[in-house]
């Protein structure tokens, strides 16, 4: 398929992938001059015409959401039997073959991609979007280490029969499925949190939670099982990182956080309180790692001086022998605090009263007793100048990232165009919301309208600034009501006025089918080739030919490449083998044929020889380009011609043509001029005549 045209604009230059439902091509957009991914749906997909008109529907929505963690969609289409998306063109690795390399991640860097992805999501679901099938294969990566979520609308509910098998689409998918889609149940966004609390997980870990032999084991692991810890697994995972996964991952949906949103907040959490408090503030109540591990902010361990003089590690015991300590001998707490073990008590007790603390702030940070901080109403950013957002943000205590410069019909240039969280929205201070900024309309280029019904492509247009002419309907396989064509292409330069006729498809046409090339098939191998695209067999016809391979088809009723409706029945030849004995015996009754010929003539001529009229020719080179005569004296006459014209009176006129005689000559080579039964015409020079055969 590559190098092929898609709508008069999209070239496909090479395939870079293919999975379970889409093969993925590099193209090149024509019309705008850039590089760009197009997605084509698989075959099989083509038939099911609920999942593509779902399809279509979330693709053109999911072309509405832009922001820095989302692959753009560029446009949705179909030409003839292809469903395509057309995409953001992303240099870099799916986030599957990043987990791949490395095995496992740093929950760091876990953290971040997975943050990354929640806000797309975050988007998405504002926007009314599940994306339905989140997991690594369907996040690109960036080479600056930026994630892109890519894929919304092309995910589809497997059907009972899809869990039985053993594919590629549906092995690929349910590792990450929720159990609300393992048991065909209503989904919502916390789906999507569970999927992501499933990558997550293997990211940290560097595999999936749950695997099997086959899609429904899988589907009753997550179904009826918890997902396993992840720092039981790796020592190294934060506390509270183990206890988002597991949130996120909850068998009921209403257990789960209640929207992506506040799964981020506590993601970010983790890199705060790292930073705030130091990486051991992640591993207090739930382990002895932090007393173990904490030192003052000079990195010395008062203990570390005494314990190496006296050859001790850290985790030395006090008693051995099972004597007292110091401390418990008599004489008061002051002498003991004055000795210098008491010093060393001080000390200890001193970092243990800071680690407490410091796990006190963690747990008002975290929720562990209670968040009473007052959350922040968003405001409406859309609209306002993008310096007039960023002080209003100062102002409420939020956060502003600025997005992409997108074309906007609703807002002028360097005004917000969308914010990533809805205004009205409750959102605790320090939130980051990122607003894409308008780069003002995009006058100037027709739309593509050709794919929605009447009454979207009208809007589309007027939203636009072009007028909607006239509507006419016309035979089409594509579905009544459906937009066919339009009089002004889709990209071509067109001022705001310009009125636009549209034809309107009234889904009465038959569909039609390329026929294939046939050439060298057995008759097997071309009735298969002919149904897998709903054609039909018609006149099969065997012949002998000597130099194609037996039992091959040499010619077809219709030309290849030729477009029919389907049902067509197309004709063939088949070669067959030549019979060499019945061969044999029908040169063997031509040649009877044309020795019977020949000598009848030989006879007829015989018998009407004439002394002036007949020459006698030597049999052998009757058949030759140059005959050799033996020819008799032949005396001058004159011959009354009609010359075919009349007189005066309507008589025929005649005019005389004289004969010069020719001498008596043997054997002379004559030029052949003409042949016509028995009749021999020569080179000028020798008068016409008729032969016989030198007996």
């Amino acid at each position: 398929m590559n190098n092929r045209l898609l709508a008069g604009r999209y070239e496909l230059i090479e395939k870079t992938g293919e999975g379970g439902m889409a093969i993925v091509y590099k193209g090149k957009d024509r019309l705008l001059n850039r590089y760009v991914a197009i997605k084509i749906l698989r075959p099989e997909f083509t038939k099911d015409e609920k999942f593509i008109e779902n399809f279509i529907k979330e693709s053109q929505a999911a072309a509405g959401l832009t922001h820095p963690n989302i692959v753009g969609v560029y446009d949705v289409g179909r030409e003839g039997n292809i469903h395509y998306i057309v995409m953001e063109l992303i240099e870099g690795k799916p986030l599957s073959e990043i987990i791949e390399e490395k095995g496992k991640l740093d929950y760091k860097e876990a953290v971040d991609f997975t943050i990354q992805i929640a806000q797309a999501l975050s988007l998405a679901h504002k926007n009314q979007i599940v994306h339905r099938d989140v997991k690594p294969h369907n996040v690109l990566v960036t080479s600056q280490g930026v994630a892109k979520l890519a894929d919304f609308g092309i995910a589809m509910p497997l059907t009972k029969a899809d869990m039985n098998e053993s594919s590629d689409k549906v092995m690929g998918s349910v590792h990450y499925f929720s159990p609300e889609q393992a048991r065909g149940a209503y989904v919502d966004e916390r789906s999507d949190i569970y999927s992501l609390g499933v990558v997550l997980y293997e990211m940290l870990t560097g595999h999936v939670p749950f695997d099997g032999d086959n899609p429904v084991s899988i589907a009753l692991m997550h179904i009826n099982e918890n997902i396993p810890s992840a720092k039981d697994e790796v020592s190294s995972v934060p506390y509270q990182v183990d206890r988002i996964i597991k949130k996120a991952t909850e068998k009921y949906q209403s257990k789960r956080y209640k929207n992506v949103d506040d799964m981020i907040e506590d993601l970010k959490s983790v890199s705060y309180i790292e930073s705030r408090f130091g990486q051991n503030a992640l591993y207090g109540p739930y382990g002895d790692k932090a007393v173990e591990t904490a030192v003052p902010e000079d990195g010395n361990d008062p203990k570390d001086e005494k314990n190496s003089k006296n050859g001790k590690g850290h985790n030395s015991p006090a008693k051995k022998d099972g004597k007292k300590n110091d401390g418990d001998k008599p004489g008061g707490i002051l002498a003991f605090l004055k000795s210098d073990k008491g010093s060393k008590a001080i000390i200890i007790g001193g970092i243990v009263i800071l680690i407490i603390g410091a796990i006190l702030l963690m747990g008002a940070f975290m929720g562990w007793f209670g968040n009473h901080e007052e959350e922040i109403e968003v405001p409406k950013f859309v609209g306002m100048t993008y310096e007039e957002a960023v002080a209003k943000a100062e102002e409420l205590g939020l956060e502003i990232e600025r997005g992409d410069d997108v074309y906007s019909n609703d807002q002028e240039e360097g005004y917000v165009a969308a914010q990533s969280v809805t205004d009205g929205s409750k959102v605790k201070p320090g939130k980051t919301i990122v607003l894409n900024v308008s780069k003002g309309k995009r006058d100037g280029v027709m739309p593509k309208v050709t794919g929605m019904t009447l009454d979207e492509a009208k809007q589309t247009l007027e939203d636009l600034g072009y007028v909607l002419g006239t509507t006419i309907e016309v035979t089409s396989t594509e579905t009544k009501g459906t937009v066919v064509n339009q009089s002004v292409e889709a990209g071509e330069p067109a001022d705001q006025g310009t009125v636009v006729n549209l034809e309107i498809s009234d889904g009465q046409g038959v569909e039609e089918v390329a026929v294939p090339d046939l050439s060298g098939y057995t008759p097997d191998e071309a009735k298969s080739a002919l149904n897998a695209l709903n054609l039909s067999v018609g006149d099969v016809t065997y012949e002998e030919k000597s130099d194609i391979p037996e039992n091959t088809i040499f010619w077809q009723s219709v030309t290849p490449g030729n477009y029919v409706p389907i049902k067509t029945k197309i004709s063939y030849k088949v070669s067959k083998q030549i019979d060499a004995e019945e061969q044999a015996k029908k040169e063997a009754e031509e040649k009877k044929k044309r020795e019977e010929a020949e000598k009848k003539a030989y006879e007829k001529w015989l018998k009407e020889r004439e002394d002036h009229k007949v020459w006698v020719v030597d049999k052998e080179a009757v058949y030759e380009d140059k005959v050799i005569i033996d020819q008799e004296a032949v005396e001058a006459w004159d011959e009354e011609v009609d010359t075919g014209e009349v007189d005066d009176e309507g008589n025929p006129i005649y005019e005389t043509v004289h004969h010069d005689a020719i001498p008596e000559e043997s054997h002379v080579e004559q030029e052949l001029v003409s042949e016509e039964e028995g009749h021999y015409e020569y080179e000028e020079g020798y008068r016409d005549g008729d032969f016989k055969y030198e007996g």
